[in-house]
């Protein structure tokens, strides 16, 4: 059998299969070098990230708002009233306003506690968009289970009020007790409430007519601004970005992007770079936590870590007279047991120059020693000059 081409020509099924072989051929080598191309590319956009994580764009931030309100509908655990003035004097003057007079013996409720609420606006907030926000309680209420927030206004840096909350609380713990047993489960005195506030006011700030805008990097650096800028001018094919300092760069709007600022973010924001980091040690003594940075390194230092353990005992035997004796009389006498522990199996660690982090873990944890202990090795290394790093106590 044999196929015939438009130009008249006969193809065998040798020449066909060695044709087919030959493509197959080339496109496994292509197939091959495409993987090879993926695999080393991917190793490099793993350790790169966006910029949108590792900056902030100048104004886009949130604002905190604050309020003081009061709770009310609680089942009896609200604040007493004969002790805390200021829940008294707030319902007092909230059911002035509402037309109502009062007396202070007439006001011996503990249905009602006094609550600060706040929430964070975020950016671009528009009037008339809901915000969640957090109900803590202020006086000695026992728990804000069932209540609700009668209208609270929010208040910013500035004194104004930018939004207005009220709604049903949503606690998410509870207290319960008995004459002899009480059972807590969370925090049941602090409650949120979804979208429970609506924005009042806005934030007067216009992007869009923005001639330069500031990166500013969450973890300052100079190699990690200057890498910033580099793949910011690479992509728009213009000096258009120039770090000022290792916190901020500055983003000059080219005049493709002119009146459109949020299209020059939005394709500025997914460039990847790859953020440089100093050589750090963070301590929390409290905790005894250690964070060490992939670039800490290690001189030539040797390492030895003993310690002096004393247990002391004490325990309480009974002494009395033998069976058929005249005097004596039954007591208790104590016993002391004293073990001594010097640390003898501890050995001495060589570190040569230049280890990594992953065999200054290894040697410590050769050597047995745990979170505390590596805190005062560290800094004695430090000390010494062989820590090539900066220590930071949180």
């Amino acid at each position: 059998m044999k196929m015939k081409m438009k130009t008249g020509k006969m193809i065998s099924h040798k020449n066909l299969g060695r044709g087919l072989g030959m493509a197959l051929r080339l496109a496994a080598t292509a197939a091959v070098v495409f993987v090879a191309m993926g695999l080393s590319l991917p190793g490099n956009a793993g350790a790169a990230s966006r910029i949108k994580d590792i900056v902030d764009f100048e104004g886009i931030r949130e604002n905190q708002l604050v309020g003081y309100g009061l709770v009310v509908g609680l089942n009896g655990t609200g604040d007493s009233l004969s002790t805390g003035h200021f829940t008294k004097e707030s319902l007092q003057s909230m059911l002035n306003r509402l037309g109502v007079q009062t007396t202070d013996s007439g006001l011996d409720s503990n249905n009602v506690a006094a609550v600060m609420v706040t929430s964070n606006m975020p950016p671009f907030a528009r009037q008339g968009s809901r915000i969640d926000v957090t109900v803590s309680a202020l006086g000695d209420s026992d728990s804000l289970l069932g209540g609700t927030l009668l209208v609270t206004p929010m208040l910013g840096a500035d004194g104004e009020v930018y939004a207005v909350a009220q709604g049903q609380l949503a606690v998410g713990g509870f207290a319960a007790q008995g004459a002899a047993e009480t059972v807590v489960k969370g925090v049941p005195t602090s409650a949120r409430i979804a979208n429970g506030a609506i924005v009042e006011r806005e934030v007067a700030f216009e992007i869009g007519d923005m001639d330069v805008v500031k990166l500013s990097l969450k973890n300052p650096d100079f190699t990690t601004a200057r890498r910033i800028s580099q793949a910011i001018n690479a992509f728009l094919g213009t000096l258009a970005a120039r770090p000022s300092d290792p916190k901020t760069v500055q983003l000059h709007v080219p005049d493709t992007y002119r009146n459109n600022v949020v299209n020059l973010l939005t394709d500025v924001e997914q460039l990847r770079v790859e953020p440089d980091q100093m050589a750090r040690v963070l301590i929390d003594e409290q905790s005894g936590t250690i964070v060490m940075g992939e670039n800490v390194r290690i001189s030539t230092v040797a390492i030895a870590q003993g310690s002096l353990t004393i247990r002391i005992t004490e325990t309480q035997q009974v002494s009395q007279p033998g069976p058929f004796a005249e005097v004596g009389e039954t007591t208790t006498v104590d016993r002391t047991d004293i073990a001594v522990d010097e640390g003898q199996d501890k050995r001495l660690t060589v570190f040569n120059d230049g280890v990594t982090l992953q065999d200054l873990v290894n040697g410590l944890n050769a050597l047995g020693i745990g979170p505390r202990d590596m805190i005062t090795i560290l800094q004695a290394i430090k000390a010494a000059g062989a820590l090539q790093a900066e220590i930071q106590v949180m």
